[in-house]
């Protein structure tokens, strides 16, 4: 591939409500963000994904947008996000946003207005009448979040369509205005010299026709929205006439994206994207009901994706996912073999990593035992549901732990001091209990840390050209064992990864010699064809000429 900035360096995304408090008030803002830049800078970081910190009553913690070009108050100000920008760039470290464009807040100015029938802005969003003399919804489709995805509105005799929360309207890009406005906070946000976007959920934009839905376990009305034509159609014309023009990365979230359509969205459309079949190898349709975890089919879908796109958006936790460790390695003895063991994998195949914040420690989920705790607006409508069916308190918690989004988003764990070092006040959110033992600082005093093996990966592919644009090429081996090279004209890299917690045996065939980059055990040899528990190693082959 052209060698693009985005191609050798790792991005770093920061929820900023939990990342550091610079003010004492109990919430992460952008001035905390600024005090933890040379943290960013010495782990080798070269890109932050910054979740949103746009104006938002956070109904759905700043993903309902109430103004695209102001800032949260929570947050700073748009002079401390011009700082931010600047100083983060000084140290030579780019910045993505979000992109939230598939809703805004019912409390932006536009949905406001369009509850005029008269105004220009009612035709910005899917307003429409009911069935069943307006009785009943215009269609049988539900939300995201659970439960149904229209609203009505008594003062406009109609209801508008939320494929998320009540209080996140749907625009409607039937209407060109909404593209030409779109365009503007674009632009607006590149000239202030962000480097791009994380398109938020991007393949549902476009709503091919508003008829009743199948009747699916995922729910009503996804072939109706998601990935259709329309969606690719814009996609490539904000390319064409926007990010093809300038030095920019644009990664989409696409759920349920396919194969076919992954390759679609790499055709002037996106840089790269996030699938979800790997973060979703433990879970049933259902994300409620947790399945066996077997490393096979993590190692499956991954080279299923690495063979089917020219690039991979690589990644494991993020501000919606369970954290790591527990669910794909392991806790306990194994905790940093396992944890180091997720990182190989990230660095080594072909894409751009993707870190979130606290995964360089090894942070876990935050354990929750009361509804009342709950900040996660899907956790709450769902915890209700299931009220409704009347099971147990204890079983509807236990249900919700399984896709609770406040599990990952817990403040980031500076050190051992009151609330984590995170701020000196109570947190929004509660600090896991744990953070006396899995914190920052301590991972730095610790060699043999998460983190320290986290700065050497990144280190080590930012400079070697067969990690960071090389080809890929899987190996034979036991269905538990990634074995794969990575390939450049000048340089190769054999990379050997045992997904499983059991001892797995390398294929006779496949004698290894080479000097050792890294690896997660500090006795890795060469000669041994058993690879211990967790076990990774970046191997240097040499180039046959």
């Amino acid at each position: 591939m052209e060698k693009k900035y985005f191609g050798n360096h790792a991005v770093y995304q920061i929820y900023p409500r939990s990342f550091c408090d610079g003010n004492g008030d109990g919430i992460g803002d952008i001035p905390g963000i600024i005090s933890k830049l040379d943290y960013l800078s010495k782990l080798g970081i070269g890109i932050i994904w910054l979740s949103p910190v746009y104006a938002s009553p956070n109904s759905d913690m700043g993903y309902d947008i109430s103004d695209y070009l102001s800032i949260n108050p929570d947050y700073g100000t748009m002079e401390d996000m011009e700082e931010l920008i600047a100083k983060a760039k000084e140290k030579g470290i780019r910045i993505i946003m979000d992109l939230v464009v598939n809703h805004t807040s019912d409390e932006h100015s536009w949905f406001k207005q369009s509850k005029d029938k008269n105004s220009p802005y009612h035709s910005y969003y899917y307003w429409r009448k009911g069935k069943n003399n307006n009785k009943l919804p215009p269609n049988n489709w539900t939300s995201m979040f659970g439960g149904g995805a229209w609203s009505y509105c008594p003062e406009v005799g109609e209801y508008y369509l939320h494929l998320y929360g009540e209080k996140q309207p749907d625009l409607d890009w039937h209407n060109p205005a909404v593209y030409e406005e779109v365009k503007k906070i674009i632009t607006f946000w590149l000239d202030k010299g962000i480097y791009g976007f994380r398109c938020d959920v991007i393949n549902q934009i476009w709503k091919e026709t508003l008829k009743d839905g199948k009747k699916t376990p995922m729910g009503c009305g996804m072939e109706h929205y998601l990935m259709k034509e329309g969606n690719h159609e814009i996609l490539r014309r904000l390319n064409k006439d926007i990010f093809s023009k300038r030095d920019v990365m644009v990664v989409g979230e696409t759920y349920m994206v396919d194969h076919k359509n992954g390759v679609k969205f790499l055709n002037n459309e996106l840089d790269m994207f996030f699938e979800f079949d790997h973060t979703n190898v433990d879970k049933w349709k259902l994300p409620l009901f947790p399945r066996k975890y077997h490393p096979s089919r993590m190692k499956d879908i991954l080279y299923g994706w690495q063979k089917a796109v020219s690039w991979n958006a690589l990644y494991f936790e993020n501000h919606d996912q369970l954290r790591s460790i527990k669910r794909f390695g392991e806790e306990g003895a194994l905790k940093k073999v396992s944890g180091k063991m997720l990182a190989t994998i990230l660095f080594t195949l072909r894409g751009t990593p993707f870190i979130y914040e606290g995964e360089e420690i090894g942070m876990s989920d935050l354990p929750i035992e009361q509804y009342e705790e709950y900040r996660d607006v899907s956790a709450q409508n769902v915890y209700k549901i299931l009220e409704r069916f009347h099971f147990s308190k204890s079983i509807i918690l236990k249900l919700v732990h399984n896709f609770n989004r406040d599990n990952a988003r817990s403040p980031m764990q500076w050190d051992d001091s009151p609330n984590g070092g995170f701020s000196k006040k109570t947190p929004w959110i509660t600090v896991n209990p744990n953070y006396k033992e899995v914190n920052v600082v301590s991972s730095l005093e610790d060699p043999d840390s998460i983190w320290h093996y986290y700065e050497k990966l990144i280190a080590l592919r930012k400079n070697n050209d067969a990690l960071s644009y090389g080809s890929f090429l899987s190996l034979k081996s036991h269905r538990d064992i990634m074995v794969f090279r990575r390939d450049s004209e000048k340089e190769a890299a054999l990379v050997v990864i045992n997904l499983s917690k059991k001892k797995r045996k390398l294929p006779s065939i496949l004698k290894i010699s080479g000097k050792v980059l890294i690896s997660n055990y500090p006795d890795y040899l060469t000669s041994n064809q058993t690879l211990r528990p967790f076990e990774a190693a970046i191997i240097a082959l040499k180039k046959v000429a």
